[in-house]
């Protein structure tokens, strides 16, 4: 065999093919053969007063091995297997052991929204091929649960036997590269009901994403309803049946927690909100002006930072909700601000003019005041790009988070001003990408973002590119985001899944796979284990698109150019 023909088999090779783990861990030893599950499984807890949500975990665990009925991704979808079934051994438990003392154990919806820098997802997990117990064992619930989230992933179906074909297994202390791993939902633009959410939430912990991040708000609509502002959805949602009540906040909020998902909301500010205008007009500038000239997009609409009773009333919106939410982070967004709407508008002028500041001056007295509000509930402030650096606000915290969306070269720059950051660039990361323009009467248009970000592109991504060695530890993670002015909750799941899986693997496993070689643009290794964890979200009711023919998903690399 020719020198170079053997370099690549053995490279396609270094990861049993085809493991069916998403995200692949960061250590993993793996042989290739059959192991049966019991007709009686249990999961087991070794210590006392498991939290209940680790209880729900478990049976959430059970019922999925059991009714995911996923063949192998192989051509007769399992049927070789089936000849080693009459004396493949038989695993009939998997014990869950807490590392730490039994009167630690926390809820995992408690260690979900940890502080970033403190929170603990490792885990180690064996699966031994001698029928002797499995064990997850980890620091903190929410590791266990992480464990259990690769343990599902094992498990094939062919004739009624439930078995894997990767015994014996051992994991150990596998755990994220990066502590943020996100998608993004904007639920404004179009509005996707509780359950479309929580489908969502289902297929992020499955391949381990960890936030949530909830664009609830934009200048098309107001969909929640705060207690101490209704006017705000009565007037701004488009309709009462698309809004979200208290209880379905905390319903998602919940939900997410147990599922190990940090939610972090967005309310942006001070531009991206028109419909305030629909119930407090006096507080927005070129409130449904002309949106050519005022706005990126329809309508036009921006809140007059420059007044005093504004920011006031923005501070007591942000706390009103941010009150009632577990997480340390919350969002104002500050991207996107119209200029030339601030120019046109005597009332802002005026208020300038008296002040003797300029715009970007008032505008760090606007984040000061809307900030602080957070900061009195002990909130991380979270900002778009802009904000350090274009509008170079001088009142934000150092601690404060930074997404980088308009282009991934952003990102150097934020952390060269010693920000965090959370890789969210459009060239890489935006779903919503290359779906033709939906301006109307513009029959030849592209989304501006142009072309489609496929899952190979985005796989590609190097979180620490232009990051020196000093600047690592400001990259907190990164995330993928689906804009939604042409999705609903038709096309949410095709649209997101399994794209968005792809740096739920770039942002856990790193740049090095488990056996050394290089995470960045190793497609052909990538390409089976996403076929496999997409095919298994179809069967849970995700409709993920397909990748390819289902000839190839059959054919591991056949199919590779």
């Amino acid at each position: 065999m020719p020198l170079f023909i053997t370099a690549i088999v053995l490279a396609l090779s270094a990861i049993p093919c085809c493991l069916s783990i998403w995200p692949i861990p960061r250590s993993l030893d793996s042989g290739n053969q059959i192991l049966k599950l019991s007709g009686s499984f249990d999961i087991s807890i070794n210590f006392t007063n498991p939290p209940q949500d680790l209880l729900d975990a478990v049976t959430r665990t059970k019922y999925s091995i059991q009714t995911d009925q996923l063949g192998r991704l192989t051509v007769g979808r399992g049927s070789s297997d089936s000849t080693a079934f009459g004396s493949a051994k038989t695993l009939r438990t998997l014990m869950l052991a807490l590392e730490q003392s039994a009167s630690t154990a926390q809820p995992i919806a408690t260690e979900a929204v940890v502080a970033l820098d403190a929170r603990d997802e490792g885990y180690s997990l064996s699966v031994p091929l001698d029928g002797s117990a499995g064990v997850v064992s980890a620091n903190t619930t929410l590791g266990l649960l992480r464990g259990l989230s690769t343990f599902e992933q094992l498990w094939y179906t062919y004739d009624g036997t439930i078995y894997t074909n990767y015994a014996p297994l051992t994991i150990v202390n596998d755990s994220p590269a990066y502590a943020y791993r996100g998608f993004m939902l904007d639920t404004a633009r179009n509005f996707f009901s509780v359950s479309d959410i929580k489908r969502t939430l289902d297929a992020m912990y499955l391949v381990k994403i960890n936030t949530f991040h909830w664009h609830i708000t934009d200048s098309q609509s107001w969909p929640i309803q705060v207690v101490q502002f209704p006017e705000l959805a009565q007037a701004g949602a488009y309709s009462t049946n698309q809004s979200y009540t208290p209880n379905d906040i905390q319903d998602v909020v919940t939900y997410a927690g147990e599922r190990g998902i940090d939610v972090l909301v967005e309310i942006d500010t001070p531009g991206h909100t028109a419909i305030i205008g629909a119930s407090h007009p006096e507080y927005v500038a070129c409130y449904l002006s002309d949106w050519i000239t005022f706005a990126g997009e329809p309508p036009a609409g921006q809140l007059r930072l420059a007044d005093a009773s504004v920011a006031n009333f923005t501070a007591a919106v942000l706390a009103a909700v941010a009150e009632t939410l577990p997480s340390t982070m919350f969002s104002t967004g500050g991207d996107e601000l119209d200029t030339a709407c601030y120019a046109a508008d005597g009332p802002t002028q005026m208020m300038l003019n008296e002040s003797g500041r300029t715009l970007f001056e008032a505008l760090d007295i606007f984040t000061s005041t809307t900030h602080g509000a957070l900061h009195a509930l002990g909130k991380t402030a979270v900002v778009w790009e802009e904000m350090v650096l274009e509008y170079n606000t001088t009142t934000l915290r150092n601690d404060t988070i930074v997404m980088v969306w308009i282009s991934s070269d952003d990102a150097a720059a934020v952390v060269q001003k010693g920000y965090r950051i959370v890789h969210a660039p459009s060239n890489y990361f935006y779903l919503d990408c290359g779906a033709g323009e939906w301006i109307g009467n513009d029959p030849t248009g592209n989304s501006w973002c142009d072309p489609f970000k496929t899952w190979q592109e985005s796989y590609t991504f190097n979180p620490l590119a232009n990051i020196s060695s000093a600047q690592v530890s400001l990259v907190l993670g990164g995330e993928q985001l689906l804009w939604t002015e042409q999705s609903g909750p038709e096309n949410l799941d095709s649209i997101v899944w399994p794209r968005a899986a792809s740096s739920a693997e770039i942002f856990w496993t790193g740049d090095t796979l488990p056996d050394g070689f290089d995470r960045v643009g190793n497609i052909s290794e990538a390409l089976p284990r996403l076929h496999d964890v997409r095919y298994r979200m179809v069967q849970r009711g995700i409709k993920a698109i397909r990748l390819q023919p289902e000839w190839c998903a059959l054919r591991p690399q056949v199919c590779d150019g």
